[in-house]
């Protein structure tokens, strides 16, 4: 690896700068946490800490949506795994916040509150420019080492994120050592042809990491649900009403310009499922009726992905097929999860909700490799070198040269 990690560094006393992704659904008429996986993920690096003086920090949503939030619920899930006392402030660059930092003892761990309440994280700089960050200036001194360890976040080039390791010693944590390392090695043994299922609601990146997949050859066939599906079948005019979400006419317009130039590669839901007054109900996608609400894939449409799947030889499934949550309308994100894990092929599952209805049917040890990450991944996967793996590259190469 061309990362520094835990193991190269004596880190008994040392006031450590961890920067995790504890970023989790939030249940927007209570505001209480309703999944603590990331959290979770983060307690194996913490617990490697536990000599130092640490102080833990993330973000939570982003600036204007409902699970923008502080991280005063995140902490007491934190104490109830550690089963210890975690200091928290509702601070991340002032005095209070710095005072805390000052004054934290050997094996004492600090939260910081949401990362995204310091302005400039909600931007993306080069690392010289976030080094410059009001963020960087105001904490950096106060640190010894900087550990990275939010694989979800790494092909974001925040402060927190590529400022910090340009002016401090950096390693990877545990989380970002084994992504790392077992994705390159599921890179060498990758074969075509490459099937992607994608998912999920996060539509303007996907539409880029896409492209980006087709032209780096990791794309063969692209099998779309869940609202990026929907998008592209508006793009089809297969679905003939708004969807109401936001930018649609120009996420509409970029998917069908994808259609126009990879006619071959896209594969989209023939028939779905729709909430009928709290009802599953499964009809052919040209029956759909204005204001009619996608919630799933239909039986046709999983057992034509499914035979896709079968013929992979990668595979690599981000993003839920529908309202999984749900159990009604947990079909298709349930019946593509177990074609993936019975194909032959190589396999990547990525991103929270898929890890979590992996964990639930039982599936788990028959996957190659599961990620935290989402975005990221996809981007790792085109080959891009994600602007954490270069923040933290620089690092190591700095630290060899001292």
């Amino acid at each position: 690896m061309k990362v520094l990690t835990l193991d190269d560094f004596d880190l008994k006393g040392k006031t450590v700068f961890l920067r995790v992704d504890m970023n989790c659904p939030i249940d927007s008429n209570t505001m209480e946490i309703s999944g603590t996986k990331r959290i979770e993920e983060a307690i194996e690096t913490i617990k490697a800490l536990d000599q130092s003086k640490l102080v833990i920090a993330s973000h939570q949503g982003r600036v204007g949506n409902d699970d923008y939030t502080g991280m005063d619920k995140h902490v007491k899930v934190l104490e109830k795994l550690l089963n210890k006392k975690i200091k928290y402030v509702e601070d991340v660059i002032g005095q209070s916040a710095q005072n805390e930092i000052k004054n934290l003892q050997n094996g004492e761990i600090l939260l910081l509150d949401n990362l995204r309440l310091c302005a400039e994280e909600n931007y993306e700089f080069s690392p010289d420019d976030a080094s410059n960050t009001i963020m960087v200036k105001r904490l950096a001194h106060l640190f010894d080492l900087c550990v990275l360890d939010s694989f979800p976040s790494a092909h974001r080039s925040h402060p927190s994120i590529v400022g910090f390791p340009h002016v401090l010693p950096a390693c990877a944590g545990r989380i970002v050592e084994r992504e790392v390392r077992n994705l390159d090695e599921i890179m060498t043994v990758a074969k075509a042809p490459h099937v992607i299922v994608l998912g999920g609601s996060k539509v303007p990146d996907r539409l880029e990491a896409i492209k980006m997949l087709i032209k780096t050859g990791r794309a063969d066939h692209v099998l779309l649900t869940g609202l990026i599906g929907n998008v592209f079948m508006r793009a089809q005019a297969r679905v003939k009403y708004p969807l109401g979400i936001k930018r649609e006419d120009e996420v509409v317009a970029k998917a069908h310009a994808l259609i126009g130039e990879y006619p071959d590669v896209f594969t989209t839901p023939v028939d779905v499922a729709i909430d009928k007054d709290g009802q599953r109900v499964d009809m052919d996608v040209r029956d759909l009726q204005t204001g009619d609400k996608i919630y799933d894939l239909g039986p046709k449409t999983i057992d034509h992905y499914s035979k896709i799947i079968a013929s992979a030889g990668t595979v690599f499934i981000s993003g839920p097929a529908g309202f999984f949550e749900k159990k009604d309308f947990s079909l298709g994100t349930r019946g593509l999860l177990n074609a993936v894990a019975n194909s032959m092929a190589t396999s990547l599952v990525s991103g929270g909700h898929l890890t979590t209805a992996l964990k639930e049917q039982g599936l788990e040890e028959k996957i190659n490799h599961i990620s935290t990450a989402g975005g990221a991944l996809v981007l790792y996967l085109t080959g891009e070198k994600l602007p954490m793996i270069k923040a933290l590259e620089s690092a190591a190469s700095k630290h060899k040269s001292d």
